[in-house]
């Protein structure tokens, strides 16, 4: 069985090199979908709370909200970084509360101090697709992504192959040591 949640997410990117309109500066309102699959959690009768894929998934992917998303080649990253150090945002600013833990992955890194993702990739619908499944794969069942943004569209599904141990109070899973982070319970060795 599936849980199923969405996030919204806007964000400012281009397709650097692309011939036609989204070669140029552009923002997009975006709906990402996450289905979880498993098994239904016998105490809480349901497979994952999806506040708790929300919560899970916001932790990560805060950084693509309200964000300038270019490619690591697109000539206009070191202009956009020039102007943000002469602006004195560079390395964050007081008015900025979406900030997320940095990452850096094959396909992404992310520097939130100053709202910037750059991409391996442009960033196209399939490519959010791909890097959000980088990014939660291990911390959830991922089974599908949707991302929607404008009239593009794409999807992919996935094999779940994780073992996450989940409380049987509250449904969310537990620490390494065993223990819910939410309501305390604690697994019996």
């Amino acid at each position: 069985m599936r849980s199923i949640t969405t996030l919204d997410l806007q964000y400012a990117h281009r397709f650097y090199g692309f011939k036609g309109e989204a070669q140029y500066l552009h923002g997009h309102t975006g709906v990402l979908t996450i289905e979880v699959e498993d098994t239904v959690e016998p105490g809480v009768n349901m497979v994952f709370p999806c506040n708790e894929i929300q919560k899970t998934a916001w932790d990560v992917l805060k950084n693509f909200d309200h964000a300038l998303i270019l490619r690591e080649d697109d000539p206009l990253l070191p202009a956009v970084l020039d102007v943000y150090e002469k602006q004195g945002i560079r390395n964050g600013a007081p008015q900025n509360t979406m900030v997320g833990a940095a990452f850096k992955t094959e396909l992404a890194t992310a520097y939130p101090e100053c709202r910037l993702v750059v991409t391996k990739e442009t960033l196209t619908v399939e490519g959010m697709i791909k890097i959000v499944y980088d990014l939660l794969k291990d911390k959830l069942n991922i089974a599908k992504i949707t991302f929607t943004s404008g009239v593009n569209a794409a999807s992919a599904e996935f094999t779940t192959k994780n073992k996450i141990d989940r409380c049987p109070l509250c449904g969310i899973a537990l620490d390494e040591n065993g223990v819910c982070p939410k309501c305390g319970y604690r697994k019996q060795k």
